[in-house]
């Protein structure tokens, strides 16, 4: 029985960054479809709907992708698939904080087409890419990343958060899956009501127990029905 296809999933809003990547992932690494998403839920849904995805590149300035927890989610939920994130910044933390989130690679959009196509191969071959930079600490960088590791991965997770665009770990379609967890919908009634397939509803589920810290339904939606940040009033009324 033949392999099945080889697909590649390209998460980001520079169109010619989504080419230029597309060529030599169909051209080096036989991947004979490239599918796009402009979010996070767009990449979350691509996902869902092709299991075959060998590689899922996310630009970091994509709403939702510099949150570790969503980060983690998308590792934790696509096994299968090697998990990738590129920046116009080799900034330290981010670095550190994609690579503890489980991710296979950090790429530097700055790279040649050489290069790029290398670190994707290493990627591809199991590996995990990072920016040769990483290593080269100056003593003031040094010095800062004591005082990192003295913080708890709970305020690191809070500062990432805060830089991020959503400023909100929760995506604008986890909050809606949540506002129905809250209503008391089942998967399948969630997924009919915002036109997802259920695996994809499982997916954003995971993300919310994740971000609450809880492991059942139950405790989703006692958690969901109370204020967190930048919480939205759309399905739930008076609220």
């Amino acid at each position: 029985m033949s392999a099945p296809p080889r697909v590649g999933l390209i998460v980001d809003d520079d169109a010619y960054f989504r080419m230029a990547v597309g060529a030599i992932l169909e051209r080096q690494f036989d991947c004979s479809r490239i599918i796009e998403a402009g979010s996070l839920d767009g990449a979350l849904e691509q996902l869902g709907e092709y299991p075959n995805v060998a590689l899922a590149l996310f630009s970091l300035s994509t709403p939702g992708v510099r949150t570790p927890t969503n980060l983690r989610t998308v590792r934790e939920c696509f096994p299968q698939t090697r998990i990738a994130v590129v920046s116009t910044t080799g900034n330290r933390r981010n670095i550190l904080l994609a690579l503890e989130a489980g991710v296979h690679g950090y790429m530097l959009k700055s790279l040649s087409a050489e290069a790029m196509t290398a670190a994707l191969k290493l990627i591809f071959d199991g590996g995990i890419y990072v920016p040769p930079s990483l290593a080269d600490i100056s003593a003031e960088t040094a010095e800062k990343s004591d005082d990192e590791s003295r913080q708890s991965s709970e305020s690191r997770d809070r500062a990432i958060a805060a830089e991020a665009p959503s400023g909100s770990p929760l995506t604008p379609r986890q909050q809606d899956v949540l506002d129905l967890l809250v209503q008391g919908k089942t998967n399948k009634e969630i997924a009919q009501a915002l036109g997802l397939g259920e695996g994809t509803v499982k997916i954003h589920m995971a993300a919310i127990f994740r971000y609450f810290g809880v492991n059942n339904r139950a405790a989703a939606a006692v958690a969901g029905a109370r204020p967190y940040p930048n919480r939205k009033r759309n399905l739930m009324s008076g609220v």
